[in-house]
């Protein structure tokens, strides 16, 4: 690797050398060349398109999408830290702070900038990056599995991407996930409109023998704390992810019970900032001896990179493959051996099936929830306001949550701030609401619980795992 490149890791990033996956892709890029990157989460994703936006010698900037509003916010604080010119901008700075931002951006000030992909419908966007001398140099999609309707996190805007790559020039580009299926890479490069021999994939082995991947079917919750336990008491730094937060409260009282308090921790979305702050600190920093075990919600994991955890439990069934693989691929990065263990209760399969429901809520619904943001008297709505007004106030149903995130993945509302407001931007259009896309989507996303019970059910879960990916 080229002095220029170990001087930028060691000065910029703290770094001493790169996983070798990713100095193929960072040599594969600074070359000029476009890449599709599948690798799992906390493998390093982010730096090969990092070190790319300070090391190309030329003019223009790093545009980075990215469809996590949250995760662009850490990500940029933490590059921050390191002196790197970076800033995002979206929905929830007030218009003022977005003025700045576009008017620095438009005088080349940051060296990388994150946005959603839906930020490219605002002229004040568009006008910035042109204004920029020599414009966008390398366009980066993060969580790129969003670009299609066979991902699990399809979303509007991310299908245009080709279209808003031909408005900035065609810049070299690199797409990035954790999980793609051969389908939805094809589709990727499809919407980029780059064939194969022009983006090139590059994809972490699957296949990692370190870990240990066992399915049991069990009969009672009982019967799943007593697992739990067993494979806490070996020892090391574990997780344990639930789908309910109820359920994950009980497991955790049970588990104090034996242990005491101070080896347990829970993580799930309902918590305040400053307490998911401090457990995801107090998780990042223990050590081994340390035995500490936390109780989560699929809510906790995005950017966690900690090599040394030894155990990934699912005490609930995840809704896909996709989910499952991203959630044991936080284990055993270090290389040693980890366990990850799956256990099966038949009842479960209906939480997932609430879920689908709930994350696939009727066009009826949508389009009254459009018309509850539209006349809401602040100007803004939360969920827990919207509920009321859709389905009553039971804080089990979820519709209201995903009625905000399917108007928002739309266009047809924007988060008002970083506190889970929205306000309303358009009317819906002809289209925007589809029936029978709606439909079709609940039914891919059952397909995918039946994938995932068809690998609970399976006598060799890695094959099925390898075969499900198309990655071997």
């Amino acid at each position: 690797m080229p002095e220029k490149f170990h001087q930028i890791l060691e000065s910029r990033f703290a770094i001493s050398e790169l996983y070798p996956l990713q100095g193929k892709v960072i040599s594969h890029i600074m070359e000029g060349h476009h890449a599709l990157v599948v690798m799992p989460t906390g493998s390093g994703k982010s730096l090969c398109f990092q070190l790319p936006a300070l090391a190309l010698d030329r003019e223009g900037v790093t545009l980075v999408f990215s469809p996590l509003i949250a995760l662009m916010e850490d990500q940029v604080a933490a590059l921050k830290k390191k002196g790197i010119a970076a800033e995002f901008i979206n929905s929830t700075l007030d218009s003022g702070t977005r003025k700045k931002r576009y008017e620095a951006l438009a005088r080349g000030e940051y060296e990388l900038i994150y946005a959603t992909p839906e930020r490219m419908y605002k002229e004040e966007f568009r006008d910035a990056l042109d204004s920029i001398p020599g414009g966008v140099k390398l366009l980066a999609i993060d969580e790129a599995h969003c670009i299609t309707r066979w991902g699990h996190d399809f979303r509007p805007a991310y299908s245009e991407i080709g279209r808003f790559r031909e408005m900035l020039g065609l810049p070299q580009t690199i797409a990035l996930t954790a999980t793609a299926t051969r389908r939805v890479r094809e589709d990727i490069r499809e919407v980029l409109q780059l064939d194969d021999g022009e983006l090139e994939l590059f994809a972490e082995g699957i296949d990692r023998p370190n870990l240990e991947l066992a399915a049991e079917e069990v009969w009672s919750d009982t019967e799943k704390f007593q697992r739990i336990r067993a494979l806490a008491e070996a020892g090391g730094t574990g997780i344990v992810y639930f789908s309910l937060i109820k359920t994950l409260e009980e497991q955790a009282e049970e588990l104090r019970g034996s242990w005491g308090d101070d080896r347990i921790e829970l993580y799930h979305g309902k918590l305040p900032p400053s307490e998911k702050k401090r457990i995801y600190d107090r998780f990042s920093a223990s050590r081994p001896r340390d035995g500490l075990m936390l109780l989560a919600t699929n809510a906790f994991g995005m950017g966690v990179d900690k090599p040394d955890i030894r155990y990934i439990v699912h005490a609930q069934i995840p809704g896909s493959i996709e989910s499952y693989y991203q959630e044991i691929g936080r284990a055993g990065r270090d290389g040693a051996p980890a366990k990850c263990l799956l256990l099966y209760e038949e009842s479960d399969l209906g939480i997932q099936q609430n879920f689908i429901d709930w994350m696939n809520p009727s066009a009826d619904l949508l389009e009254l929830a459009a018309l509850e943001v539209s006349n809401s008297p602040n100007g803004s709505i939360d969920a827990d306001e919207l509920r009321a007004k859709l389905t009553g106030r039971n804080r089990g149903d979820r519709r209201a949550e995903y009625c905000l995130i399917g108007l928002e993945k739309r266009g047809i509302i924007e988060q008002a701030d970083s506190c889970g407001r929205y306000r309303f931007v358009r009317r819906p259009l002809d289209g925007d609401i589809s029936r029978a896309e709606i439909e079709e989507k609940r039914q891919r996303d059952l397909r995918r619980l039946l994938d995932m019970l068809e690998l609970v059910q399976s006598e060799d879960i890695r094959s099925r795992v390898l075969d499900y990916f198309g990655l071997d």
